[in-house]
């Protein structure tokens, strides 16, 4: 009974949290109304008001303002006592945060608000008091009283340079005005200013242009009707040819001026000019010229012929008219003494660039090779090798007729006669009439990540997203595009190099990319392997708006990042159609050439990639809340330059499912343990027959390609990571876009109305009770219900107190222990 006694009390922590909110922002609002009613009353009747406050309690005390006596008692404590007219403002708050409460507004800078508020309550009452020095009200009596104070002690110009320096501490802090912004804003104002009156001379001269076509119109089309009724030419006439230099393309088409027909003496006829180019016009009007044929008998009639030079052709547009006078748009500019990192950092290793290995060890593994296949009737022609950093490639070309499936059968064979391990057959090698065995030197070489990143071919690239993988088998440094995988799939087992191989990845992008091209959102359930990347936060990082650490570590956090990269996916295709173009590439070139107005919402796009440490553990305690963001990523978000990067230990179908691998062209596979995994990862088997150490197969769908991954350690990371951290940086991470979810909360308990039930809320609750278990998947396989309905009726449980709060993977616990207590509370809620 004492057990019961002491769960009986439970009831108590429910509470209607909605009606609260309701009632408590009625309260605020009303306070606030109140307030600001009385106060504008006070300021239109204070005179008479205040001068009766002496006789507060007399029955004939009459009042003018709207709330009578308590009116005028917070007319007079706020503003004639204390902060003057600026009161008004704290009555504005107070309706604010009354709306805020009611709308659940958590949007809404609410502190950003409340600090700006409280710099014009401190600042305006000493600003009133000294530009009104007559009145008290204005200012209150804080304001009559600092002023007073301030003029003996620094008097008139002091009390000026106060205000005015405090005021520009404030928009400095409040606006975050720096000397680019305002040169930016001056270039901005400047070229406005050319535009509009670029566009006015434009209107100028076309209105002139339209008046002059019609005025032609209306000349050319009265003489035909003159000369037929006036001037009859004669007929049949002879007559010596034109004698002209004009040739016949010039006299094409011709015209007869009416000036000259309707004045005798044709030699008099005035001659058109041409009319000047300008520079601002995008059609320029033609270049003419008359070629004027005297009459050889009176009467004849004169003959003008005009001729036109072509026109000249240009593109006047305004954006080519922006680009040549102010360059095409920088979005370097605002860290433009931003400094790449140099090769220094990075660590050069003892006989890391040179490959060798013994001449006898070649020609022992030839021998072995050759003596193997002997053993099983078959013959070879001819054997090369080619040496690389881990492996080396032996290409055979056997006796005609000999089957490949013969020799691919051989490979454990051949494995134990070169006593190996990691021997790989390629049967045939792609684009080769040979088969490849890959046999592991005795003596590898270390792959560094200076001699990749040094390399001319990673120097030189043009790519969008180069990353320097590493060395392949013909010691090649290979450099592929992110941009154009679009997406990278990498596993393998524990210890096996992917750590290494995702600070390849990030190190090739550091070294390549700046800050305002190229973003990472950055997940890592173990919080340790991308945590070294939190120095250059302000540089390379994006992250959700509300969130303290742009390197997510919480699950809930994961699924909140992922939607809202998708709503920053939607975002930039509204922005690509109403830029008419089709990728990020497109639509940052049209930017960058001005064709595209940040007044209409438009910007440049940094490249976003999102790198996940350990997938497995997410998909393990979130499922489909994480897989449906990420498939949508991997189908969409390639043309608005949003590419992802998924690494995981645990490469088992329902992690790496279907829809995953369908998204994921580009896969890298580590060591794994067994063949399973491998076609897993690979569709293929080979995975398991590599040596581990940061020996990788790559594949983009089409051949196997081996890599021995470029080594980058933990010291060259934390360096590189000092170094672009020291510099300057924006003044914080990337905001992506906040997201809500379905409810419009953000998945607190406390947002859950414990009013608002599901239909099977009190079977769910007699469930975990009788088996003292709170997991949603229990109420999934007892109730036959889905996840996302499971874990809604979890919640609305904690809002009543019958379980604990989350705890990561482990099930709630329960807080009622028996049946009874639950039925108690569930009559009591009833």
């Amino acid at each position: 009974m004492a057990k019961k006694t002491k769960d009986t009390p439970q009831p108590k922590i429910t509470i209607n949290w909605a009606m609260v909110r309701m009632v408590s922002g009625i309260i605020l609002i009303f306070t606030g109304i109140v307030m600001l009613l009385s106060f504008i009353s006070y300021l239109m009747n204070w005179k008479e008001d205040q001068s009766q406050l002496n006789t507060w309690n007399d029955p004939a005390f009459e009042v003018k303002n709207i709330f009578g006596k308590l009116g005028v008692w917070l007319g007079d404590s706020f503003i004639y006592q204390g902060l003057g007219a600026i009161s008004i403002l704290l009555a504005l708050w107070f309706i604010l945060i009354g709306l805020l409460v009611i709308f659940k507004l958590k949007k809404f800078p609410i502190l950003r608000t409340t600090l700006t508020m409280l710099f014009f309550l401190l600042w305006s009452p000493l600003f009133l008091s000294f530009i009104i020095p007559d009145h008290q009200i204005f200012g209150g009596r804080m304001g009559f009283e600092l002023k007073m104070y301030l003029m003996d002690l620094v008097d008139f110009l002091g009390i000026i340079l106060i205000l005015a320096f405090s005021f520009l501490l404030f928009a400095v802090l409040e606006w975050r005005i720096t000397p680019e912004k305002i040169a930016n804003k001056i270039k901005e104002d400047r070229l406005a200013k050319d535009l509009r009156r670029e566009e006015k001379e434009a209107k100028k001269q076309e209105l002139k242009k339209e008046k002059e076509s019609a005025k032609k119109e209306a000349v050319e089309e009265e003489p035909q009707e003159e000369i037929a009724a006036e001037t009859p030419i004669p007929a049949a006439t002879p007559k010596k040819a034109f004698d002209t230099t004009t040739s016949d393309d010039e006299l094409e088409p011709f015209k007869v001026s009416a000036s000259s027909q309707k004045k005798e003496k044709p030699k008099s006829s005035p001659t058109p000019q041409p009319k000047e180019e300008k520079k601002q016009e995008v059609v320029f009007e033609p270049e003419i010229k008359e070629i004027i044929i005297e009459p050889h008998k009176e009467g004849d009639v004169a003959l003008t012929v005009e001729t036109t030079k072509e026109e000249a052709v240009t593109d006047g547009s305004v954006s080519n008219q922006l680009v040549e006078k102010f360059g095409e748009f920088d979005p370097t500019l605002e860290l433009s003494k931003y400094k790449f990192p140099t090769l220094d950092l990075l660590r050069e290793y003892e006989g890391g660039n040179d490959v060798s290995i013994d001449q006898v060890e070649l020609e022992s593994n030839k021998d072995k090779i050759v003596d193997t296949l002997g053993n099983y009737g078959i013959n070879i022609d001819s054997i090369k090798a080619t040496i690389g950093p881990t492996v080396t490639l032996y290409e055979i070309v056997p006796e005609a007729g000999v089957r490949i499936s013969k020799i691919k059968n051989l490979e454990d064979d051949i494995a134990l006669s070169l006593s190996a391990l990691g021997i790989r057959i390629i049967a045939p090698i792609p684009g080769k009439g040979t088969i490849g065995i890959e046999v592991p030197n005795s003596n590898p070489t270390m792959v560094s990540m200076r001699s990749v990143i040094s390399s001319q071919k990673f120097q030189t690239s043009k790519m969008e997203l180069p990353i320097a993988f590493g060395k392949t088998i013909s010691n090649e440094t290979l450099v592929v595009d992110l941009a154009k995988m679009p997406h990278m799939l990498m596993a393998g087992a524990t210890g096996q190099g992917k750590s290494v191989g995702l600070n390849a990845i990030i190190t090739s992008l550091l070294y390549k990319k700046h800050p305002a091209e190229l973003k990472f959102v950055m997940v890592d359930p173990k919080k340790v392997e991308l945590a070294l990347y939190n120095k250059i936060e302000r540089h390379f990082l994006a992250k959700l708006p509300d969130s303290e650490d742009a390197i997510i570590t919480d699950n809930q956090k994961v699924i909140h990042t992922l939607n809202s990269l998708c709503i920053e996916m939607d975002d930039r295709y509204d922005l690509l159609k109403d830029a008419y173009v089709r990728n990020i590439k497109e639509y940052n070139e049209k930017f960058k050439a001005r064709k595209l107005s940040p007044e209409n919402g438009h910007r440049f796009m940094p490249y976003i990639v999102l790198v996940v440490d350990e997938f497995a553990d997410l998909i393990m305690t979130a499922g489909k809340e994480v897989e449906q963001p990420i498939a949508r990523l991997a189908q969409l978000a390639r043309a608005v330059g949003i590419h992802l990067i998924i690494a995981t230990q645990r490469p088992s179908v329902n992690v790496i499912t279907g829809i995953i691998k369908a998204n994921f062209p580009a896969r890298v596979a580590f060591r794994v343990t067994s063949k399973v995994d491998s076609r897993t990862i690979l569709d293929s088997g080979g995975a398991d027959q590599l040596i581990g150490k940061g020996d990788m197969l790559y594949t983009t769908g089409n051949e196997l390609v081996r890599i021995q991954c470029a080594f980058v350690d933990t010291p060259e990371v934390d360096e590189i990571a000092d170094y672009i951290g020291s510099q300057k940086g924006y003044p914080d991470a990337y905001m992506l876009p906040e997201y809500e979810g379905e409810d419009g909360g953000s998945g607190d308990p406390l947002d859950v109305d414990p009013n608002d039930r599901d239909s099977l809320f009190n079977d769910a609750a007699r469930i975990v009770v009788a088996s003292q278990s709170g997991s949603a998947s229990l109420l999934q396989r007892k109730l036959k219900i889905g996840y996302n309905r499971a874990g809604r009726i979890i919640d609305q449980l904690e809002a009543n107190g019958i379980v604990g709060n989350f705890e990561g993977s482990k099930a709630r616990d329960v807080l009622v222990k028996d049946e009874v207590s639950l039925e108690q509370i569930l009559n009591n809620e009833a």
